[in-house]
């Protein structure tokens, strides 16, 4: 699991097993990306449970395929943001997750849900971050007519896809591509950077020192 300069409690000293959650809104492939990795045994970790703010996500029914542990939370029933994380949260901690992943989850997340889980929160964003954060990720990039893009893989903190970068990976726009042809290859390598930078944090291998990210 991840190091961190503040504090050392993320530190892998055993073989344990690290217990991942996800959370995604829509249909899931990164979360089968992740599925894929750990049935591979490239991956020495277990998808403990996977949540949904959406009750018609494809996620779900992935999750359920393989036996995982998969919830639907409605997000309306809640009265405040915080009041929505704190019950996600009440979930992860009965299944002992050790980092949360979020795959296409479309809410902001809160302060408190930031702070519970300081550097073991990960996103993967189909931009190279800082450029074009938010949910059109690939739709800006694509109608600014950058030469290259791609997909970071990050701690989140507060902000709008600006926590620490774990890694990133390119996807040069060719001259004969369209926008469906960039988009279906920028998939492919956020199924590659995604199980990357889990397998760096299930190792003990990442270790955040402000900003950077250093790969131990």
């Amino acid at each position: 699991m991840a190091t961190s300069s503040s504090s050392n409690k993320n530190n892998k000293t055993s073989s344990k097993i690290t217990n991942i959650a996800v959370l995604a809104s829509g249909k899931g492939t990164n979360l089968q990306s992740i599925i894929d990795k750990i049935e591979s045994g490239y991956l020495d970790a277990k998808i403990a449970i996977v949540i949904s703010d959406k009750a018609d996500a494809i996620a779900l029914e992935r999750a359920k395929k393989h036996k995982i542990a998969a919830m639907f939370l409605d997000s309306k029933k809640a009265t405040s943001r915080e009041e929505y994380d704190k019950t996600v949260v009440k979930h992860l901690e009965k299944y002992k997750v050790d980092v949360v992943v979020l795959a296409g989850f479309m809410r902001l997340l809160s302060k408190y849900f930031v702070e519970k889980y300081k550097n073991r929160l990960i996103n993967i964003h189909p931009s190279l971050l800082p450029s074009f954060p938010g949910i059109h990720g690939y739709e800006d990039a694509w109608e600014y007519g950058v030469k290259v893009s791609g997909c970071t893989v990050h701690f989140v903190d507060e902000g709008c896809d600006t926590g620490p970068i774990i890694l990133q990976k390119f996807n040069p726009i060719k001259d004969d591509d369209t926008f469906e042809s960039f988009k279906e290859r920028g998939l492919k390598i956020e199924h590659e950077a995604l199980p990357e930078a889990l397998k760096l944090f299930c190792e003990g291998r990442l270790k955040v020192e402000g900003r950077k990210v250093r790969i131990l």
